[in-house]
């Protein structure tokens, strides 16, 4: 008999689900604990136990989002056309939304199931009969409708889309999302150098013209007492670059860094850029085992520019997978050209969402999943012999 459990802070979850043999920090309760003390403050998280019998096989995540026009569109614009379809985006998006997944992470970090133990369709119908439950909770404790739905982040080989039947009997329908920038670490690169001698001339001469442009910069690991000492400074940098994103849906708590450092220790790397002793730039690390997951950055703007910070943290960023024997560096998406410039791929990803409402069809949703993930023409560089 299939049953499940809802966990409503990290306290509750039992100890068998870090047993589970799923190889993903973000699904560990030490993650789950920083994000539930820093969490965005429209972001809260439910974690729930599927159960064969007594027996824990799978677990999930589900986010309420709750979005506004203010957190959805950081940057105003004075253009009246684009107020309008501001305005009218707002109006299908804004309100509460269930997500299976982590929606401040790029890539599914939402599921696990033991597919021995318990079938796709079966899992997902129990996450399925979950999502009802919330639904009714949230509109009982907050008086607010969950209006959209989404399972986040799908690679092509995942076997969730082997789940049609599923994903069409709950009216969720499939919408291909920017990629997701992976650089894979060749076998023949055992040193940075490796890899830098594999550039071809031009981005080889690129390359040394960001170094040198880098050279008045120091970078340094900082430790948790920076971050706690330095909060500040950090999360203003840090809104230097989100504040720039065309569409966002949170905001980082002040406290998020600190509290990644504290539960995942060694794990969780933060780099800072110094001018001199002034902090003026910084880019994070997640350890998920033989996978490197870029994280949060930030940097002074004018600063950036003038010493190609951007492309020297990916460079570095770079190097740190290369010299820890990582299989793969999680570049993320954005910034996808820039990405490629030093040897990451796009790899297409999906996710599958619906609109509670029955009179908003299926493909005024897609509109606006265009409008706000917009799948950019961009071109793919190619920087190798």
């Amino acid at each position: 008999m299939i049953t499940y459990k809802i966990y409503r802070n990290v306290s509750e979850i039992p100890s068998e689900w870090d047993d589970l043999p799923v190889r993903d920090l973000f699904l560990k309760t030490p993650f789950l604990k920083a994000l539930e003390v820093s969490s965005p403050n429209n972001i809260n998280s439910y974690f729930i136990g599927v159960f064969e019998s007594e027996t824990l096989v799978g677990i999930t995540i589900i986010q309420r989002v709750q979005m506004y026009l203010d957190d959805v569109f950081r940057r105003t614009s004075n253009n009246y056309l684009k107020q309008i379809g501001k305005q009218l985006v707002s109006k299908f998006v804004r309100g509460n939304a269930l997500v299976v997944g982590n929606l401040m992470h790029t890539g599914q970090h939402g599921i696990y199931f033991n597919s021995e133990k318990i079938p796709q369709d079966d899992f997902l119908g129990t996450i399925q009969k979950v999502i009802t439950d919330l639904t009714i909770e949230i509109k009982q404790t907050f008086n607010k409708n969950i209006r959209i739905i989404v399972f986040k982040d799908y690679f092509e080989t995942d076997t969730i889309h082997q789940s049609t039947s599923f994903f069409e009997k709950q009216n969720l329908y499939k919408v291909q999302v920017q990629p997701n920038m992976l650089f894979n670490i060749l076998d023949t690169w055992k040193t940075p150098n490796n890899f830098v001698s594999d550039f071809n001339k031009k981005y080889r001469r690129r390359y040394k013209t960001a170094r040198k442009k880098s050279t008045d910069l120091t970078c340094k690991a900082l430790d948790e007492y920076y971050l706690e000492k330095h909060s500040d400074k950090l999360y203003e940098l840090y809104e230097n670059v989100s504040d720039n994103a065309r569409v966002n849906s949170f905001k980082l708590a002040k406290n998020h860094f600190l509290s990644l450092k504290q539960q995942l220790k060694d794990n969780f790397k933060v780099y800072g850029y110094f001018l001199e002793d002034e902090l003026v730039g910084f880019y994070s690390l997640i350890l998920n085992y033989d996978i490197l997951e870029t994280y949060f950055l930030g940097y002074n703007n004018v600063l950036q520019q003038k010493h190609q910070m951007y492309l020297n943290m990916l460079f570095n960023m770079a190097f740190f997978g290369i010299e820890n024997n990582f299989k793969t560096i999680v570049y993320a998406r954005t910034a996808m050209e820039i990405k490629s410039s030093i040897g990451a791929k796009p790899n297409t990803m999906y996710v599958y969402l619906k609109h509670t409402n029955n009179l908003i069809a299926n493909t005024v949703m897609k509109c606006v999943v265009k409008y706000m993930n917009p799948m950019r023409k961009w071109e793919e560089r190619h920087p190798f012999k």
